[in-house]
């Protein structure tokens, strides 16, 4: 589910970057087209036809037998002429020579004779003069030929002429833009928000018992800034909190030890038979509950880890002080240790009551017989093993859950390998069991 919640997001730095790279080609496809614009208002009015005029005129213009100009019916000539009655032009070779369509207006009659001499001219504007002439270059099969030409102001698409022509620069600019748009662009966005993602790592990282861990906001772009704030005071709601549940379950298993020892006196007082063994051990089990709880919330707060431990001794300790009870509930007991000395780091009194807790599961569920063996080996392996039932495959990875009892009517509150799985992750370690028909082993490894 997880997963597929975050296949399901979308990706921040991809929106932005593929957003941003749009905007950026839209708005440099908006100046090509603007400067195209533009062209046409400073450009001559005939540009749009001056290609198609100059195409038609190269194809054309010979010499004939004599050596003088002459212009062949060619099929695109006769289409310009066609489509463009007003149309004239001069065309002049550079020895001189020239040749001319249509009626050239008087105000350009005076320059005729020059043609040969212009290589290009927007020939406009005069004081009474609304004609638009032009003069371009153009190479053909009889050599270089200037060509005056007008008429035909205004006609055809001079924006799209501008924009065709225009190409070898706009098809540069994009090749180099749009490639270091898309590289720079989702470079620079991640690096706006890789604090973002540094700072979900750090939450990602925060577990229950750090306590007074925070989000850093400095760093944080100002938009997502109120989203951290906003996490860390549910950090502190939650703290509070748990805070609280802590304190009341400390103290309510603090408070349950005073009549607890006043009812287990009381009975202990009674004559003997059934109904005083019956109390006393509804008196046991209320009394071990309430220790296992504070066990579990001394647990909780286990903090100092610093301390070097010792394994082998921590075990025998353990064994030294419970063995009479084992031994009065029907086992027999032993130790096992393969060094002189195992050492750790860690606190010594938590992995003491972990120890305490693998000893006592084995005593409520061996089955009153057999043998309960406590093993510390030098890999930093501390393992209780009885000749018991054994625990249901079923119930393996339940029982480490806090108040799972796989006997319901079993001592204790539930809370005995919880606790250890507790204690043994808090020191870097984890918890494994190995059961049968012939017994179940509990091994911590550190």
């Amino acid at each position: 589910m997880m997963s597929a919640g975050r296949r399901s997001n979308p990706s921040l730095q991809w929106r932005l970057s593929w957003k941003l790279s749009l905007v950026i080609t839209v708005v440099i496809a908006a100046v090509i087209l603007g400067l195209s614009v533009y062209a046409t208002m400073v450009l001559s009015p005939n540009i749009a036809m001056e290609q198609e005029v100059k195409s038609a005129v190269a194809g054309a213009i010979e010499r004939n037998r004599q050596g003088q100009l002459a212009l062949k019916q060619t099929p695109a000539l006769r289409s310009l002429i066609e489509r463009n009655e007003g149309l004239w032009f001069v065309a002049a070779t550079t020895d001189g020579a020239s040749l001319s369509h249509g009626t050239v207006p008087a105000t350009y009659a005076a320059i005729v004779p020059l043609v040969h001499l212009f290589h290009s001219a927007d020939i406009r504007g005069a004081s009474g003069v609304s004609e638009i002439a032009s003069v371009e270059d153009v190479a053909t099969p009889i050599g270089e030929v200037r060509i005056l030409f007008g008429g035909i102001a205004g006609k055809g698409w001079p924006v799209l002429t501008i924009f065709k022509e225009a190409y070898p620069i706009y098809l540069s600019l994009l090749a180099i833009a749009l490639p270091a748009i898309f590289l720079a662009v989702p470079q620079i966005v991640g690096r706006a928000i890789a604090r973002v993602s540094d700072v979900a790592d750090m939450a990602s990282q925060i577990e229950p018992e750090w306590r007074g861990d925070r989000l850093p906001v400095a760093g944080i772009p100002k938009e997502v800034a109120p989203l951290v704030i906003a996490f860390n005071g549910a950090l502190d709601r939650i703290e509070n909190e748990f805070r609280k549940r802590r304190r009341f379950l400390i103290d309510a298993a603090h408070e349950l030890r005073t009549p607890i020892a006043i009812v287990q006196t009381r009975i202990e007082g009674m004559c003997e038979g059934q109904e005083r063994r019956r109390l006393l051990e509804d008196v046991a089990r209320l009394a071990r509950m309430a220790e296992q709880l504070l066990d579990f919330e001394r647990g909780s707060q286990t903090a100092d880890l610093d301390e070097t431990v010792d394994l082998i001794d921590i075990a025998r300790a353990a064994v030294a002080d419970l063995a009479p009870l084992a031994i009065a509930a029907g086992y027999e007991m032993s130790f096992h240790g393969d060094a002189m000395r195992v050492e750790r780091k860690g606190d010594s009194s938590a992995l003491r009551r972990a120890i305490d807790n693998l000893i006592r599961n084995a005593i409520d569920h061996g089955d009153g017989h057999g043998t309960i063996t406590v093993s510390a080996v030098a890999n930093g392996e501390v393992s209780v093993s009885d000749e018991g039932p054994g625990i249901p495959a079923d119930h393996q990875e339940l029982v480490f859950e806090p108040f799972y009892r796989v006997v319901p009517n079993s001592l204790g509150a539930g809370l005995g390998l919880s606790l250890v799985k507790q204690i043994t992750e808090k020191h870097g370690g984890h918890v494994s069991i190995e059961s049968g028909s012939n017994g179940a082993k509990v091994t911590m490894r550190l």
